[in-house]
């Protein structure tokens, strides 16, 4: 083969590795597990490949990691610091069903709780998804159900109580976290969870999907205006105890968010615990600012107690 032609060769090669985009990974020391053996059920296409992105605006002083395009969900579990209480969380990151808050709304979520003796199990599910619509980057279906992240949502819960034995947790002490986007999910699963999206894969799948807790922070999608609730989320008496974070000047989804789902839970008699803050807006996550709005998680640590999540 003549020089140039070997040069071309090898400048094609190195054009291709600069171009393909670098999937999220964990920190060191904790790994990606795959929530399905093989592809996940109903694939939906999606515009590209999966990316990982650093945002231009800073929060707190620092960028917002941000993914795009999952179409293989995944699971990575951090163990807790120093004591362990047996209770684990699925954290479910925000991001309007377009991309997910990895490190706002997941890592530093996973590095609170596991401060906290709580085992973490940070959730990457599949986007963009239902409600939104990337074609037309637009949401035709607002209150309906994301239902591929749902189901990656159902598989977590399960498989979690599947390996509770092995990552010495208790399955009866199983919560889930979201903000924002994942705020719905956290709805969603609370009031679904019962509902089959999928078949069976394998024994992880006899296991409950229903959460022992759950906490929206800052959710989305929850009312249809006028105080009422969306009709997608059937909240009862089997709905979890719940902890509610909202700032009345959130202006992305409304501070009648929680209203209308505490309002809902009340009236099923499900113990919840809700805190506004006049101050605070929307994706503040657990970054320190100067408003209250900052020691939101302080308030959710006592919650957990109250509820016997949090016993040694």
């Amino acid at each position: 083969m003549k020089l140039w032609s070997v040069a071309l060769v090898l400048l094609l090669v190195s054009a291709g590795v600069e171009a393909e985009e670098p999937i999220w990974q964990p920190a060191g020391g904790h790994t990606q597990v795959p929530l399905w053996p093989g592809v996940a059920p109903d694939p939906q296409s999606v515009p590209g490949p999966e990316s990982v992105k650093s945002s231009n605006k800073l929060l707190a002083g620092k960028p917002v990691t941000n993914v795009f395009n999952v179409t293989r969900p995944t699971m990575t579990v951090y163990a807790p610091t120093g004591r362990n209480t047996g209770a684990v969380v699925v954290v479910i990151p925000g991001g309007g069903f377009q991309i997910l808050a990895m490190d706002l709304e997941g890592t530093e979520a996973c590095d609170w709780l596991t401060s906290n003796g709580i085992t973490c199990v940070l959730l990457k599910y599949r986007i963009p998804s239902k409600p939104y619509e990337w074609r037309c980057d637009c949401r035709p279906h607002n209150l309906a159900l994301s239902v591929p992240s749902l189901q990656d949502v159902q598989r977590t819960m399960r498989l979690v109580r599947s390996h509770a034995a092995e990552w010495h947790v208790d399955p009866h002490k199983v919560g889930v976290l979201g903000f924002s986007a994942g705020g719905f999910l956290v709805a969603e699963i609370s009031t679904n969870f019962n509902r089959h999206l999928y078949a069976p894969v394998d024994a992880a799948d006899k296991e409950s999907a229903r959460p022992d807790f759950a906490m929206p922070i800052y959710p989305g999608h929850l009312t249809v205006g006028d105080g009422k609730l969306n009709n997608n989320l059937p909240v009862s008496s089997e709905t979890p105890p719940t902890f509610l974070v909202q700032a009345e000047d959130d202006y992305v989804d409304g501070v009648d968010q929680s209203l209308v789902y505490y309002a809902a839970l009340a009236k099923a008699r499900v113990p919840a615990e809700m805190h506004l803050y006049a101050r605070g807006g929307h994706a503040f996550g657990l970054r320190p600012t100067p408003d209250p709005i900052t020691g939101w998680s302080r308030l959710a640590e006592a919650w957990l107690r109250t509820i016997d999540m949090l016993h040694d």
